[in-house]
């Protein structure tokens, strides 16, 4: 699976198969690698957030999760579970706040990840600690 992040020209993300698990960063201007990081199951899908500096990652074999990155420092945010098996679909909602999932269970889940009431409150304040799924 590939994308082009919108922030920044020249920026491909690449994920990979089972037997690799990377996500793979690549400067498309000069063809040179940028980083990777290692996700410990078959990377299924990519979509950068129209909210936040952050990306979403599905899964497949053998953890079928979602996770949310925060990037450029490819810090896990959040790892979303409930899929019993592969994370074969992502889409985002046109406003940017929710993504939706269908997985290999014939099961469509609906997670609000980039909720901008969230973010406009954990601005206000970091102690409001249930504003999110996070």
């Amino acid at each position: 699976k590939q994308w082009y992040q919108r922030r920044e020209r020249g920026l491909l993300a690449s994920g990979g198969g089972t037997a690799d698990q990377y996500i793979r960063f690549w400067n498309t201007l000069t063809g040179q690698p940028l980083q990777a990081v290692h996700t410990g199951s078959q990377v299924c899908n990519l979509a950068w957030s129209k909210t936040t500096q952050e990306f979403v990652s599905t899964h497949g074999y053998s953890q079928h999760q979602i996770l949310v990155w925060k990037y450029p420092s490819l810090q896990q945010v959040v790892c979303l579970t409930g899929h019993h098996c592969r994370v074969l679909y992502l889409a985002m909602s046109p406003d940017g706040q929710s993504i939706v999932t269908g997985a290999g269970d014939e099961t469509l889940r609906f997670w609000n990840v980039f909720n901008k009431s969230r973010l406009q409150k954990e601005s206000r304040s970091a102690l409001n600690l249930f504003s999110s799924i996070r």
